[in-house]
């Protein structure tokens, strides 16, 4: 009887250290999904600021383009204008 007793002992506690186990797993599993998942938004939030320094970049450099463009308008209309008076 005794015996039969401690493998009812056993065969509980091993049962419960299985499902104490399998708690234990799932915990550590979601703890580490969202360090990385933290981690990747991060990754993002530092690609959207990336991208928006670029478009920024990109839009002076393009106002800068349209003010040249605009002076070299105006100076090749002065020299239409001189040609004109020549003929």
């Amino acid at each position: 009887m005794a015996d039969k007793a401690s493998v009812f002992l056993l065969v509980t506690i091993l049962f419960l250290v299985t499902i104490i186990l399998v708690f234990a797993m799932k915990y550590v599993a979601t703890t580490r999904q969202a360090s990385l998942r933290i981690a990747s938004e991060d990754g993002y939030r530092a690609l959207a600021d990336r991208t928006v320094k670029a478009q920024e970049t990109g839009a002076e450099t393009l106002r800068a383009i349209n003010n040249a463009l605009a002076q070299i308008e105006a100076r090749l209309a002065k020299v239409e204008k001189v040609l004109q008076e020549v003929e």
